[in-house]
């Protein structure tokens, strides 16, 4: 991927813990590295198909002047999450911030922080049996979109399917979304979690009735085991109702763990 570096953005704030820090200040020291495809700037000599690095500078300096926290890590995390929302291009983004004249008693060149942001893509599945489904499939995918460092980049159409698991219940509208993300999978768990509570979904039963189920079915190629969280969906390849909707908007996406693209598994599903 290309990038374009900042290097050593002087900028005078109030960011620390001690009081000295909080009342005179100090200068920090910032930089960045950007990445994004710039093949297209490039042959074009087009500033639009570029980021504006000149205007990101400026960005960067009203931030940090702008804002006062104990932690140079708080101003890393929330810099790095404002530049990526703000610039749609910006794939990925490292940040270093440089403290100087930190106040330890120490006879040390600078103390700093280091880290690296960037954008992932998750497949969501979606299912709704109770009330009006597609509206609620609807709703997922509105509420989504307007998640904090969320974008829906395609959205399957949706497929009518019966119960798993528990049969005494109504046809699942079921659906998927492929979306871009600066949150990691357990914020974006969260606010699935929200988005369902906001749909009116109870938890009662296992594989019950519910007004809309939000499952993370990929998140990039990221295999994670935990008690809240599995990815990838630890049955998806068993579905047809996950498969079938996803391979309508992703077939060559890659299960990590089986090396098969989603196509190859809803075929193997289909000859079972």
């Amino acid at each position: 991927m290309d990038k374009i570096n900042i290097k050593n953005l002087e900028v005078f704030a109030y960011h620390g813990v001690f009081p000295e820090e909080k009342k005179h200040g100090q200068v920090f020291i910032i930089s960045a590295s950007l990445y994004a495809g710039l093949s297209a700037a490039g042959k074009s000599d087009d500033l639009n198909k570029t980021l504006d690095y000149g205007r990101i500078c400026q960005t960067i300096k009203a931030f940090v002047i702008g804002t006062r926290f104990n932690l140079i890590e708080t101003v890393a995390e929330q810099l790095a999450e404002k530049l990526l929302i703000e610039n749609r291009m910006l794939k990925k983004i490292w940040l270093e911030i440089k403290k100087p004249d930190a106040p330890l008693g120490l006879n040390l060149e600078t103390v700093s922080v280091e880290i690296e942001r960037g954008r992932h893509i998750a497949y969501i599945s979606m299912g709704s049996n109770l009330g009006d489904r597609a509206q609620y499939l609807h709703f997922a995918i509105s509420e989504v979109g307007k998640t904090r460092g969320c974008d829906v980049l395609g959205v399957s159409g949706f497929y009518s399917t019966p119960p798993y698991g528990y049969k005494e219940q109504g046809d699942f509208l079921n659906g998927c979304m492929r979306v871009s993300t600066i949150l990691s999978p357990y914020e974006l768990l969260d606010e699935l979690l929200g988005i369902e509570s906001r749909a009116g979904r109870i938890r009662d039963m296992r594989w019950g009735p519910r007004t809309l189920d939000l499952d993370i079915v990929f998140f990039d190629e990221l295999v994670v085991s935990g008690e809240r969280l599995n990815i990838p969906h630890p049955d998806m390849h068993k579905r047809d109702f996950v498969l079938r909707p996803l391979c309508e908007i992703a077939p060559n996406v890659i299960h990590p763990i089986y090396r098969l693209t989603a196509a190859e598994l809803l075929e193997r599903l289909g000859r079972v």
